[in-house]
């Protein structure tokens, strides 16, 4: 069997969300540019849409709840984007956001709901597939569902056979739950050491939950021991620093999670925005 892990912890901001964000500004029009953008985030989006909008010269606001740490906040505004603390978990930051993009008519950019982040996170799918073209299965962290709705879509279009696998913490898993009930759920945001997983899909939810259902072949829930032991193992095994998120789908292949596992697989290392108190912790 043949592991191979795609870095997106290296990327410039730390996670794979500059891909969507950056296809999405890339989209808009001059007047909307001007106009500037806002978003709704726990972290690696705003870094993504503050990134990528102080590269093409472009105003940002980001909001998030009061349970976002600190750290993270700090991050984004090191970015350029201006943020602001809006209620106490991350739907009363969407709906305060959607009423700011609606008022001021301003463009609210979505971390995964929205066609044109969907397809930007879908290169990754056609990076997999170029460098390691024997690929059979692949093994995604999954919270709203752009990264692997893009992925999946960029895989099965080209070799239907992929196996897509989803993971998620067993604490607050808004897309498993909502496949199991067949249609979006709101589900309790809990804390977790894959904090970047949480967070509601929608009830609105136009895309990710259409090509969830469709494409993902296995659910697979893992527990906070099982997370943190995924951050010591990318660390000592491969010198990794990894958010929790990212340390869940190392977890599927070690402990054999999924009855779809093949030869040749692709685990997702999604991010590595951890706080270094906690990454120390869980290390020692």
């Amino acid at each position: 069997r043949t592991v191979k892990l795609k870095l997106e912890s290296l990327q410039i901001t730390g996670s794979f969300k500059l891909r969507g964000a950056m296809n999405k500004l890339l989209s808009l029009s001059e007047e909307q540019k001007t106009r500037g953008v806002i978003a709704v985030s726990t972290g690696n989006h705003g870094k993504g849409v503050a990134y990528a909008s102080s590269l093409l010269g472009i105003k940002s606001t980001i909001y998030m709840s009061s349970m976002v740490p600190q750290y993270r906040k700090e991050a984004i505004e090191s970015l350029g984007a201006k943020v602001e603390i809006i209620g106490s978990n991350s739907d009363e930051a969407d709906l305060h956001a959607r009423e700011v993009s609606k008022k001021e008519n301003i463009i609210l950019i979505h971390p995964f709901d929205d066609e044109d982040i969907i397809a930007g996170q879908g290169t990754v799918g056609l990076e997999m597939l170029k460098e390691f073209p024997e690929v059979d299965t692949v093994i995604i962290p999954t919270s709203g569902g752009g990264l692997i709705g893009g992925i999946a879509l960029a895989l099965k279009l080209q070799k239907p056979s992929v196996k897509v696998i989803a993971v998620s913490m067993e604490r607050g898993p808004s897309m498993y739950e909502s496949l199991k009930h067949g249609k979006p759920v709101d589900v309790e945001e809990l804390e977790t050491l894959a904090d970047c997983l949480g967070g509601s899909i929608g009830l609105d939810n136009q895309y990710t939950f259409n090509i969830a259902k469709e494409i993902i072949d296995d659910f697979v829930l893992v527990d906070e021991d099982k997370i943190a032991e995924g951050i010591r193992l990318n660390f000592l095994e491969h010198r990794l620093v990894t958010e929790g998120a990212a340390a869940t789908s190392v977890m599927v292949v070690k402990d054999h999670l999924s009855s779809h596992l093949g030869k040749n697989i692709i685990c997702l290392i999604c991010g590595g925005n951890i706080e270094s108190k906690l990454f120390t912790k869980i290390i020692s």
